[in-house]
Protein backbone atom coordinates (compact mmCIF):
# COMPACT_ATOMS: atom_id res chain seq x y z
CA UNK A 1 0.00 0.00 0.00
CA UNK A 2 1.69 3.71 -0.72
CA UNK A 3 1.57 5.75 2.32
CA UNK A 4 1.87 9.78 1.20
CA UNK A 5 4.42 11.95 3.27
CA UNK A 6 2.48 13.57 5.85
CA UNK A 7 3.65 16.90 4.12
CA UNK A 8 3.66 16.51 0.88
CA UNK A 9 2.09 19.18 -1.65
CA UNK A 10 -1.13 19.57 -3.09
CA UNK A 11 -1.44 17.12 -6.28
CA UNK A 12 2.03 16.25 -5.82
CA UNK A 13 0.55 12.38 -6.88
CA UNK A 14 -0.82 13.55 -9.91
CA UNK A 15 1.35 12.35 -12.84
CA UNK A 16 -0.63 14.28 -15.23
CA UNK A 17 -4.03 15.00 -15.82
CA UNK A 18 -6.28 17.11 -17.88
CA UNK A 19 -6.07 20.82 -18.93
CA UNK A 20 -7.76 23.30 -17.58
CA UNK A 21 -9.97 22.41 -14.49
CA UNK A 22 -11.32 19.18 -16.28
CA UNK A 23 -9.97 16.34 -13.96
CA UNK A 24 -11.28 18.35 -10.82
CA UNK A 25 -14.30 18.78 -8.25
CA UNK A 26 -14.94 20.73 -5.36
CA UNK A 27 -16.73 18.77 -2.95
CA UNK A 28 -17.40 17.97 0.45
CA UNK A 29 -15.25 15.84 2.83
CA UNK A 30 -17.19 14.46 6.03
CA UNK A 31 -16.70 15.50 8.97
CA UNK A 32 -14.58 13.37 11.35
CA UNK A 33 -11.51 13.25 8.87
CA UNK A 34 -7.95 14.92 8.90
CA UNK A 35 -7.70 14.41 5.37
CA UNK A 36 -4.03 14.18 3.28
CA UNK A 37 -3.33 14.98 -0.21
CA UNK A 38 -3.52 11.31 -1.86
CA UNK A 39 -6.16 10.26 0.42
CA UNK A 40 -8.42 8.08 -1.98
CA UNK A 41 -11.94 8.71 -1.24
CA UNK A 42 -15.25 6.97 -1.73
CA UNK A 43 -18.51 8.59 -1.57
CA UNK A 44 -21.85 8.53 0.95
CA UNK A 45 -24.30 7.75 -1.22
CA UNK A 46 -27.09 5.29 0.90
CA UNK A 47 -28.55 6.24 3.95
CA UNK A 48 -31.07 4.73 6.13
CA UNK A 49 -34.04 2.34 5.17
CA UNK A 50 -37.71 2.67 6.44
CA UNK A 51 -40.05 -0.24 5.61
CA UNK A 52 -44.01 0.58 5.45
CA UNK A 53 -47.34 -1.73 4.77
CA UNK A 54 -49.16 -0.44 1.14
CA UNK A 55 -52.61 0.58 2.43
CA UNK A 56 -55.41 -1.72 1.93
CA UNK A 57 -53.17 -5.25 2.79
CA UNK A 58 -55.57 -8.10 3.76
CA UNK A 59 -52.30 -9.76 5.67
CA UNK A 60 -51.22 -8.05 9.02
CA UNK A 61 -47.64 -9.32 9.00
CA UNK A 62 -45.30 -7.04 10.20
CA UNK A 63 -41.56 -5.56 8.63
CA UNK A 64 -38.59 -5.93 11.16
CA UNK A 65 -35.66 -3.54 11.21
CA UNK A 66 -33.74 -3.55 7.65
CA UNK A 67 -30.12 -3.48 7.62
CA UNK A 68 -28.78 -1.33 4.02
CA UNK A 69 -25.91 -3.45 2.47
CA UNK A 70 -23.13 -1.77 -0.16
CA UNK A 71 -24.90 -3.10 -3.00
CA UNK A 72 -28.25 -1.16 -2.08
CA UNK A 73 -29.96 1.34 -4.43
CA UNK A 74 -31.40 4.49 -3.25
CA UNK A 75 -35.04 4.54 -3.76
CA UNK A 76 -38.19 2.53 -3.74
CA UNK A 77 -38.01 -0.77 -3.18
CA UNK A 78 -41.54 -2.55 -3.87
CA UNK A 79 -42.62 -6.02 -2.16
CA UNK A 80 -45.45 -7.94 -3.74
CA UNK A 81 -47.41 -11.43 -2.12
CA UNK A 82 -46.98 -13.75 -5.21
CA UNK A 83 -47.66 -17.00 -3.04
CA UNK A 84 -49.95 -17.12 -0.10
CA UNK A 85 -49.73 -19.44 2.15
CA UNK A 86 -50.93 -20.45 5.73
CA UNK A 87 -48.49 -18.70 8.44
CA UNK A 88 -45.99 -17.81 5.33
CA UNK A 89 -46.21 -16.82 1.68
CA UNK A 90 -43.91 -15.33 -0.28
CA UNK A 91 -42.73 -12.06 -1.58
CA UNK A 92 -41.26 -11.04 -5.44
CA UNK A 93 -38.44 -7.97 -4.06
CA UNK A 94 -37.98 -5.67 -6.94
CA UNK A 95 -35.42 -2.58 -6.58
CA UNK A 96 -36.43 0.97 -7.38
CA UNK A 97 -35.52 -0.21 -11.29
CA UNK A 98 -37.52 -2.77 -11.22
CA UNK A 99 -35.17 -5.33 -11.42
CA UNK A 100 -36.68 -8.31 -9.86
CA UNK A 101 -33.72 -9.00 -6.77
CA UNK A 102 -35.36 -12.15 -5.31
CA UNK A 103 -38.16 -14.01 -3.70
CA UNK A 104 -38.85 -13.22 0.36
CA UNK A 105 -40.28 -16.14 2.55
CA UNK A 106 -42.37 -15.42 5.42
CA UNK A 107 -40.49 -15.44 8.62
CA UNK A 108 -37.19 -16.24 6.78
CA UNK A 109 -34.36 -13.76 6.74
CA UNK A 110 -33.99 -12.34 3.10
CA UNK A 111 -30.81 -11.17 1.97
CA UNK A 112 -30.72 -9.39 -1.52
CA UNK A 113 -30.92 -6.12 -3.58
CA UNK A 114 -28.59 -4.48 -0.77
CA UNK A 115 -31.10 -5.59 1.69
CA UNK A 116 -31.32 -7.56 4.56
CA UNK A 117 -35.19 -7.77 6.78
CA UNK A 118 -37.59 -9.96 7.45
CA UNK A 119 -41.30 -10.41 7.55
CA UNK A 120 -43.35 -11.45 10.11
CA UNK A 121 -46.18 -13.83 9.88
CA UNK A 122 -49.44 -11.74 11.39
CA UNK A 123 -52.57 -13.45 13.12
CA UNK A 124 -54.20 -12.65 9.27
CA UNK A 125 -52.35 -14.69 6.56
CA UNK A 126 -51.30 -12.14 4.00
CA UNK A 127 -53.50 -12.72 -0.06
CA UNK A 128 -51.58 -11.85 -3.48
CA UNK A 129 -50.98 -9.10 -3.95
CA UNK A 130 -50.39 -7.52 -0.63
CA UNK A 131 -47.14 -5.43 -0.72
CA UNK A 132 -44.66 -3.61 1.35
CA UNK A 133 -42.44 -0.71 0.45
CA UNK A 134 -39.04 -0.19 1.51
CA UNK A 135 -37.68 3.41 0.69
CA UNK A 136 -33.60 3.64 0.71
CA UNK A 137 -32.92 7.66 1.37
CA UNK A 138 -30.06 8.72 -0.53
CA UNK A 139 -26.75 10.02 0.92
CA UNK A 140 -25.07 12.44 2.04
CA UNK A 141 -22.83 12.41 -1.42
CA UNK A 142 -20.05 13.62 0.87
CA UNK A 143 -16.46 12.17 1.09
CA UNK A 144 -14.46 10.17 2.88
CA UNK A 145 -11.33 7.82 3.27
CA UNK A 146 -12.92 4.47 1.33
CA UNK A 147 -13.38 1.67 3.29
CA UNK A 148 -14.54 -1.65 2.51
CA UNK A 149 -16.40 -2.41 4.99
CA UNK A 150 -18.95 0.31 4.87
CA UNK A 151 -22.37 -0.01 3.62
CA UNK A 152 -22.74 3.75 2.90
CA UNK A 153 -21.51 3.60 -0.62
CA UNK A 154 -18.15 4.86 0.53
CA UNK A 155 -17.10 1.25 -0.33
CA UNK A 156 -16.36 2.02 -3.83
CA UNK A 157 -13.20 4.12 -4.75
CA UNK A 158 -14.19 6.92 -6.80
CA UNK A 159 -11.59 9.99 -6.40
CA UNK A 160 -9.06 11.26 -4.77
CA UNK A 161 -8.10 14.28 -2.21
CA UNK A 162 -5.85 16.87 -4.04
CA UNK A 163 -4.97 18.86 -1.28
CA UNK A 164 -4.65 18.65 3.10
CA UNK A 165 -8.05 19.19 4.63
CA UNK A 166 -8.96 19.14 8.41
CA UNK A 167 -12.23 18.31 8.22
CA UNK A 168 -11.98 16.86 12.02
CA UNK A 169 -14.40 19.02 13.88
CA UNK A 170 -16.69 19.55 11.04
CA UNK A 171 -17.36 18.85 7.20
CA UNK A 172 -15.33 21.05 5.23
CA UNK A 173 -15.27 21.84 1.57
CA UNK A 174 -12.48 20.15 -0.50
CA UNK A 175 -10.86 19.80 -4.12
CA UNK A 176 -10.76 16.12 -5.86
CA UNK A 177 -9.32 14.70 -8.47
CA UNK A 178 -12.31 12.87 -10.06
CA UNK A 179 -11.52 11.68 -13.56
CA UNK A 180 -9.17 11.84 -16.43
CA UNK A 181 -6.05 11.70 -14.22
CA UNK A 182 -2.70 9.69 -14.24
CA UNK A 183 -1.67 9.39 -10.43
CA UNK A 184 1.41 7.71 -8.66
CA UNK A 185 0.69 5.06 -6.70
CA UNK A 186 3.27 5.41 -3.90
CA UNK A 187 2.01 8.98 -2.93
CA UNK A 188 -1.58 7.19 -2.52
CA UNK A 189 -3.04 6.25 0.60
CA UNK A 190 -5.56 3.35 0.92
CA UNK A 191 -6.39 3.79 4.83
CA UNK A 192 -6.79 -0.01 5.84
CA UNK A 193 -7.65 -1.42 2.88
CA UNK A 194 -5.62 -4.89 2.41
CA UNK A 195 -3.55 -5.87 -1.00
CA UNK A 196 -6.67 -7.35 -2.97
CA UNK A 197 -8.91 -4.14 -2.08
CA UNK A 198 -6.07 -2.09 -2.95
CA UNK A 199 -6.56 -3.93 -6.12
CA UNK A 200 -10.21 -3.26 -6.63
CA UNK A 201 -9.66 -0.10 -5.75
CA UNK A 202 -7.15 0.53 -8.15
CA UNK A 203 -10.09 -1.18 -10.88
CA UNK A 204 -12.68 1.53 -9.64
CA UNK A 205 -10.46 4.10 -9.92
CA UNK A 206 -9.88 3.03 -13.67
CA UNK A 207 -13.31 2.77 -14.20
CA UNK A 208 -13.71 6.54 -13.60
CA UNK A 209 -10.16 7.67 -15.48
CA UNK A 210 -7.92 7.92 -12.63
CA UNK A 211 -5.06 5.71 -13.78
CA UNK A 212 -2.77 4.28 -11.00
CA UNK A 213 0.69 4.14 -12.27
CA UNK A 214 3.19 2.19 -10.36
CA UNK A 215 6.80 2.41 -9.55
CA UNK A 216 7.14 6.06 -11.61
Amino acid sequence: MGTPNETQGAGAFIVSEANGSASRDTATLLSGQNGKAGYVLGRVTLGAATAAAVAGNTGNGTFGSVTVGATAKPGVYRLTCIEPATNAGKFQVEDPDGIVVGVATVAAEFVGGGLTFTIADGATDFVSGDSFTVTVAAGSGKYKLVDKDATDGSKAAVAILYADVDASAADKKCVIIARLAEVNADELNFGDLDAGQIATAKTELAARTIIVREAI
